[in-house]
């Protein structure tokens, strides 16, 4: 059987005027091409599932341009973010004429699979574990069912875990590698997706099986730069020591996502330079407590916002580089939220900073939230959840306003100026002795 995976690759900002900023502005456009050339790591882990008696090809397609390279297949899976998923169900409906049968998967068709099966034969909503291997079997014989639901749990487990087929990247131009630690995060905020729908709870990877699949990565790419692509990946401090220590040897230099609760062991935060951790990038979401009431069931981020500064200082002292990020258009928020950002960004030190605004992603609490409170600007607005488009009308100012606060707050921060301002204050920072 000759398979197909295709992942839709490159987001684009819809607003026109941000569009325009996007490619004027060198420190929001560092981080914008590092996550377009980011490969899919659930479509390699589908091809680690595949048994080897079928030939699998993987295929990314930025958009429909590239769409004469795509091959005749038996099967094809497709996986796709919300904001590229009309371009997906074109691939898929475009496979379809051709013959092949499509199965698609991914956050967005595991929110709304009966919108997903007007384009494709079959959905798998959740993990691709547990769910593929029946996939291959029923079309095998012939009698392949509308939806798979996939593992929710015990994902890196036998007989569940896979190692992604990081030999498919052979040879291709990607500037980081993915690896996964861990999978969901027990913080449920609000405007996350992924922890509430691929798992029913926090899986951690164990240490031996990350190590492996490195030393697989470096099969492909001999000096990678790793970004480990979890949700929250020193949750678990315990772990996060062993993981560090057995990083160590490894020499690797890397990048991953976590909370501010990583600066409460200073144990780890000492290891994670020595382990080649170049940044973590962290969500402060906004520097003031009051803002971020309701943001999580626990109100855990409103709790430990007032340690924002010290976690960037505890960290940056040491070496590690924080990208902190903020979310504009939380309910709390007033136009004066703008400029507050900014004189934190510029007081806290902090190396890079990444804005967006909040997004209503279908199958989060927050789009619940907003469709019953009548918020939503459109039905179905897809295109439009680039982090950067406003799609639903705010508490407390009007879509002009955080429009037009997100433009002027791109202007102070993303300039040449302020962000080699920023690199520059990390390097004296990191020369510090480290904080306690």
């Amino acid at each position: 059987m000759k398979i197909g995976l295709v992942a839709m690759s490159g987001v684009r900002v819809r607003t026109a005027e941000l569009a325009a900023l996007g490619v004027t502005l060198p420190g929001f456009v560092r981080r914008g091409k590092t996550i377009a050339s980011l490969p899919s790591l659930g479509l390699l882990t589908v091809a680690g599932i595949t048994p080897p008696e079928h030939e699998v090809d993987y295929v990314e397609l930025d958009g429909l341009a590239n769409m004469p390279t795509l091959g005749n297949y038996d099967l094809v899976g497709i996986s796709s973010l919300t904001a590229s998923i009309g371009d997906a169900y074109r691939v898929a409906d475009d496979c379809r004429r051709r013959g092949a049968k499509v199965v698609m998967g991914g956050l967005h068709v595991s929110s709304l699979p009966e919108e997903a099966l007007e384009h494709c034969d079959s959905v798998v909503t959740g993990g691709a574990e547990g769910a593929w291997p029946r996939v291959l079997h029923d079309f095998g014989n012939g009698k392949l069912q509308a939806h798979y639901e996939g593992a929710r749990d015990g994902v890196f487990d036998s007989p569940l875990y896979a190692r992604p087929r990081f030999d498919l990247l052979r040879q291709r131009p990607y500037n980081r590698v993915t690896v996964q630690t861990s999978r969901g995060c027990p913080r449920h905020c609000e405007f996350c997706a992924a922890s509430l729908l691929i798992t029913r709870r926090f899986n951690q990877k164990p240490v031996d099986l990350i190590i492996e699949e490195i030393h697989e990565a470096r099969c492909a790419f001999p000096h990678p730069f790793v970004e480990f692509a979890d949700d929250n990946t020193f949750l678990n401090h315990d772990w996060g020591r062993t993981f560090l220590r057995a990083l160590i040897p490894e020499q690797l230099r890397w990048f991953t996502e976590t909370d501010v609760s990583v600066a409460d062991d200073l144990v780890l935060c000492g290891l994670l330079a020595e382990a080649g951790c170049r940044q973590l990038l962290i969500g402060f979401e906004s520097p003031r407590e009051g803002d971020l009431a309701g943001i999580d069931p626990a109100e855990w981020k409103r709790r430990v916002a007032p340690q924002a500064t010290r976690v960037v200082d505890v960290l940056q002292s040491r070496g590690v580089s924080v990208n902190g990020c903020f979310i504009l258009g939380l309910d709390a928020h007033t136009p004066d939220v703008f400029p507050v950002i900014r004189d934190f960004v510029r007081s806290s030190g902090l190396a890079e900073v990444q804005v967006t605004v909040q997004t209503p992603f279908p199958g989060t609490p927050l789009y619940s939230r907003l469709r019953r409170e009548d918020r939503l600007l459109s039905a179905r607005f897809w295109e439009r959840c680039t982090l950067f488009d406003v799609n639903y009308r705010p508490a407390r100012m009007t879509v002009d306003e955080l429009e037009s606060g997100l433009q002027w707050l791109f202007k102070e921060l993303y300039s040449k100026g302020e962000a080699d301002h920023r690199i520059q204050s990390f390097v004296r920072a990191s020369r510090k002795p480290a904080s306690a």
